[in-house]
């Protein structure tokens, strides 16, 4: 690992130990309201997966920075995503997490309907009101990328650039802008999703992903697979590195043996090899040679987060019905494992012990990457 770039790492001349964001940025609910309206309504959110709205009508609803998101694939296909609010009296439209309507969007309330481009198509005793402008009263749009055959959303006004915020992270881990192209991820389907309601503050969760030094502790699965997680340091501590399989091991299993062959896009240079990219400010990729494990965390409270995952695959895997229970358990366990961690964390940021922060040893220095991102963007 000595030949590849480490990201984060201090200098030579650089404490051991450095601190973490103290306690209240975990517990106090005012802080997790800025954070809401100054980091989650203004970067780029990864929102749904493209392949939930398969056809036209199909709709899902995600919480995003405190506002209820309506994502809707339009009668053209195309996703568009609108405030999932009514223009009238400011009724939800759509109270159900995902489903299909045929043709457009009606409000249960006062009747007021949309159309699946977010126009304002009916309404009771509209006709009579001549002085009403249709076009001014359509659904409010909510800027939309597709990308990784995910949906991804931003509030703003003017949303960051998707290229620099989003692609160029996902670049700068892997070291090019092409390697990620490789897992074809625009090409693979859900082939199991779990929701895990965690007691913990979205940051703690974020934390533990980006860093290693609890994996000999608390993933004897994983370490048993990735023998170098036992050392301390996580793979998106190096630019461009995946951690590699232990000797005897043939698959990403709770077992580590079997899996599903090498997704074809893979060359020898990326196969018994694991890679983790965190994305600011909710997502986390996991790259494996034959399939991907996608987070998504939706934060609902300073001390609860909705993580979504998804073990994807190529669609011939899961039409064959392979049995695909020792590939979903390894990383079940993991987010188990992580999760317990997590909320055990949690009670301890409300501590007098903890007021101050905590530290950060060497192998965890790339946190604080994270930690200033946060803090300046709540500043």
């Amino acid at each position: 690992m000595s030949s590849v770039e480490v990201r984060g790492r201090q200098p030579e001349s650089a404490a051991s130990l450095i601190p973490t964001l103290p306690g209240a940025h975990y517990t106090d609910p005012a802080i997790f309201e800025r954070e809401q309206q100054r980091i989650f309504q203004r970067t780029w959110f990864a929102a749904a997966r493209a392949g939930d709205l398969p056809e036209p009508g199909g709709f899902r609803t995600v919480e995003v920075g405190g506002e209820s998101v309506l994502i809707v694939r339009g009668r053209d296909r195309a996703l568009r995503a609108f405030l999932n609010v009514c223009r009238h009296r400011g009724a939800r439209l759509c109270t159900d997490g995902s489903g299909s309507v045929r043709r457009s969007l009606q409000c249960p309330y006062h009747a007021w309907t949309y159309g699946l481009d977010g126009s304002l198509i009916a309404a009771p005793n509209l006709n009579s009101m001549a002085d009403v402008d249709r076009r001014e009263y359509g659904l409010i749009g909510v800027a939309l990328r597709e990308w990784l055959g995910t949906v991804w959303v931003c509030l703003a006004d003017e949303p960051p650039s998707f290229a620099d915020t989003v692609q160029a992270v996902v670049a700068a881990r892997l070291g090019d802008e092409e390697t990620i192209e490789r897992w074809g991820l625009d090409e693979l389907v859900v082939g199991r999703r779990i929701t895990y309601e965690v007691k913990a503050n979205w940051k703690l969760i974020v934390e533990n992903f980006m860093e290693c030094y609890h994996c000999a502790t608390i993933h004897p699965e994983l370490t048993e697979v990735l023998p170098e997680f036992a050392d301390g340091y996580a793979a998106q501590y190096f630019v461009g590195h995946g951690a590699e399989f232990g000797e005897e091991v043939t698959g990403f299993t709770v077992d580590g043996q079997g899996g599903f062959g090498k997704l074809a896009g893979l060359d020898e240079s990326h196969d018994r090899r694991y890679y983790a990219i965190t994305v600011n400010p909710q997502v986390f990729l996991n790259l494996v040679p034959d399939h991907v494990i996608f987070h998504r965390m939706y934060p609902m409270a300073v001390d609860r987060t909705v993580v979504e995952c998804d073990w994807l695959y190529p669609r011939p895997v899961i039409d064959s019905g392979a049995d695909l229970s020792r590939s979903v358990e390894l990383f079940h366990r993991v987010n188990q494992q992580d999760f317990d961690a997590c909320e055990r964390c949690q009670p301890g940021m409300s501590s007098k012990a903890y007021a101050g922060g905590g530290v950060l040893v060497p192998s965890e220095h790339h946190i604080a990457e994270f930690r200033d991102w946060v803090a300046d963007a709540i500043r």
